[in-house]
């Protein structure tokens, strides 16, 4: 039977050294031949991104020694970071941003050594400062002799990103083949070589407002590789399309929200002539390019496409058959899984990451005959985490009525824990959980940072405010001009709709969120008077200092987030926290990571400080290393720990285990 015990006090054998043991991201699954590679973020290994092969056999080959990482700062968020081309890996590694090339080793149960077949050889040359020149999302010209990728080169002013071709073994000197828009990605070859297209935008645009697709002839040979006759064929400043793909048959495809939804189109032989839809759906094919290398959909040898769409709040994997009747040419595969991404072509089928909200990501392999049942095999199982299902909290999705009427999604899990139960009428502290993005969405899959909160007694609503993805753009665009509004008013209607439900404890009501959910997070403590506590992670204190200080990508978002600047400062001045300190009335906890160049540290440290000198209880976590996000396993686990804390200090609860204490300020 249960005991009964406080709410915060469960024991759970979900701890933070559970959460990062051994834990693994997995990310950019990609099919060379009959092998399947993959890059995997590896916590305990100090945040490393290695390139991992698996073979038809079963082995499982690390490809990047010791000190390598496949990792790129282009964007600051990077993705995109290697690819693979007849077995031949080329990767730009974190410590130094150039870009390498892997020959296959012949005898993969041997370390290679420096000169070696196995061995990163350098591309590109050493750059005028560190991480001047960074690279990502490239593939190969049809010869395999230039490497067609992005460069973005900082130096003084603001960086210059352009599309670049690179040696493929000789390297030395990038060649410019695109250059003059603000941002470009996704250069890809046509199958007869002929022909390049790719994306472009320009400020104040963010990728996921407006882009446009262009393509070009293409000529690459022994003397260089170059671009003529390049022409825009799709998109503009209020059409988003993401991963423009050449079919077999020598058509360009792309995924476009010119329908509210990001749906398939294809472009004939002569792109220029427009571009027909693919089975319209009312689902999200795309995603936001916040990472380079994203791929939702492929195609399959028989005609078909396989897709991973957004519906509902959660992912679906399905295939598309466009020479079918009407009502047949959505064909969902009951996979189980509920995230799906980076999907690819291999053999009948597809390769892809999924997870559920029963286990960690994994990745599988789908068969998918025309004919006769889909099956799904794992090729990189998860964790065994040694821990049953009884102790996963199951997610629930529900639907918020704004306060302005409007409907606003969220994902609920309560507290469970099979050897514990909360004291007879009470009801649980409620942990809101704002995204970052803040068009990033939440989805129903097994988090373990999240069941670290619910094993212990906590409710968890995870928010997918106004602003966030998978609900058509004219959700995600409900945002604009809103930011600092909306999305607070979404996370303040979802804790009102779970106290008026019994669910959660109205006198102990947290909220936190990280980047854009840090400053969801701030502002709903500065402006509203529902949160007791709250938990700010890399959040954004000051708007017109971010509009100051933070990275190109980002440097004109909030024109649409919030309006231009400096026309609309009084709105800057008005949204930003830091100047509405005198609105705080609860404790708060920062953590913040020092090499942060999308929200600098300065930004934490002003509101710590403005909210230590009003007399409020505050802890400030400071991360030596880490950058936007944490992922070296140590600042995992003592951010984790940290937090639970903190509010067992504030909230009264004592710990079912002990914690290195963190330091409260006036407390």
């Amino acid at each position: 039977m249960p005991v009964e015990r406080p709410f915060g006090s469960w024991p759970s054998p979900i701890t933070a050294d559970l959460v990062v043991a051994g834990s693994v991201g997995l990310s950019d699954v990609r099919a060379g031949g009959d092998d399947v590679w993959w890059a995997e973020l590896r916590p305990d290994d100090g945040g490393r991104v290695v390139i991992v092969r698996h073979t038809p056999g079963g082995e499982r080959i690390d490809l990047l020694p010791p000190g390598y990482s496949a990792r790129t700062r282009v964007h600051e968020y990077g993705g995109g970071a290697w690819w693979v081309h007849d077995e031949t890996l080329f990767f730009a590694n974190w410590a130094d941003q150039r870009l390498y090339r892997v020959e296959p080793d012949p005898d993969p149960e041997v370390e290679p050594e420096p000169g070696t077949a196995g061995w990163p050889v350098p591309l590109t040359p050493e750059p005028a400062a560190d991480h001047a020149d960074r690279y990502a999302d490239g593939t190969l010209t049809a010869d395999g002799r230039w490497v067609l990728c992005v460069r973005e080169r900082h130096g003084d002013g603001e960086a210059i990103n352009q599309i670049v071709a690179v040696d493929a073994v000789a390297g030395g000197e990038p060649i410019v083949v695109v250059s003059g828009p603000d941002f470009v990605a996704a250069p890809r070859v046509s199958p007869d070589g002929r022909s390049m297209c790719w994306l472009q935008w320009n400020h104040p645009d963010m990728p996921w407002d407006g882009t446009e697709l262009s393509v070009a002839t293409l000529s690459s040979g022994p003397d260089g590789c170059f671009i003529s006759a390049p022409r825009v064929v799709a998109g503009g400043r209020t059409e988003s399309i993401t991963q423009p793909e050449w079919h077999a048959d020598g058509r360009l495809w792309f995924v476009s929200d010119r329908s509210n939804w990001w749906n398939l189109y294809r472009c004939d032989a002569d792109p220029s002539a427009g571009a027909e839809a693919i089975v319209p759906m009312r689902g999200e094919i795309g995603t936001p390019a916040w990472v380079f290398g994203q791929s939702r959909y492929a195609f399959l040898r028989d005609g078909r496409i396989a897709v991973a769409y957004a519906a509902d709040g959660t992912d679906h994997l399905g295939v598309l058959d466009p020479g079918a009747a009407p009502g047949d040419q959505v064909i969902e595969i009951e996979s189980g899984f509920s995230a799906i991404s980076s999907l690819h072509p291999y053999g009948n089928g597809i390769v892809f990451v999924a997870g559920s909200p029963a286990a960690e990501p994994v990745v599988a392999i789908g068969d998918l005959p025309r004919h006769g049942e889909a099956t799904i095999g794992i090729v990189r199982p998860p964790r065994d985490l040694g821990v049953g299902p009884e102790w996963f909290s199951n997610p629930e999705a529900i639907e918020i009525e704004t306060t302005d009427g409007a409907v606003a999604h969220a994902i609920f899990y309560a507290p469970t824990n099979p050897d514990s139960t909360g004291p007879s009428g009470s009801a649980p502290p409620l942990l809101v959980m704002s995204h970052g993005g803040p068009t990033s969405a939440a989805r129903p899959q097994l988090s373990l940072a999240l069941q670290y909160w619910t094993s212990r007694g906590f409710a968890v609503v995870d928010v997918n405010y106004r602003g966030s993805t998978g609900y058509g753009r004219q959700y995600r665009s409900a945002l604009a001009g809103e930011w600092g509004v909306a999305d607070v008013d979404d996370c303040v209607a979802a804790a009102s709709h779970l106290v008026g439900a019994g669910r959660a404890d109205p006198l102990r009501l947290a909220i936190r969120g990280g980047s854009a959910g840090g400053y969801t997070t701030l502002c709903a403590l500065a402006f509203r008077d529902r949160f007791q506590a709250g938990a700010s992670l890399y959040g954004v204190a000051d708007l017109e200092a971010l509009a100051r200080d933070t990275h190109k990508f980002e440097s004109r978002y909030l024109d649409s987030l919030v309006g231009p600047h400096p026309e609309r400062r009084d709105l800057y001045v008005d949204r930003s926290p830091i100047n509405h300190v005198d609105g705080f009335d609860c404790p708060l906890i920062v953590l913040q990571g020092l090499e942060d160049e999308v929200v600098p540290p300065a930004q934490s440290q002003m509101i710590v400080d403005a909210v230590r000198a009003k007399g409020l209880p505050v802890a400030y976590v400071a991360f030596e290393g880490e950058q936007h996000g944490f992922r070296m396993a140590a600042s995992i686990k003592r951010a984790l720990e940290a937090e639970l804390y903190f509010f067992s200090r504030v909230f009264g609860f004592d710990l079912a285990e002990p914690i290195d204490p963190v330091p409260i300020d006036n407390l």
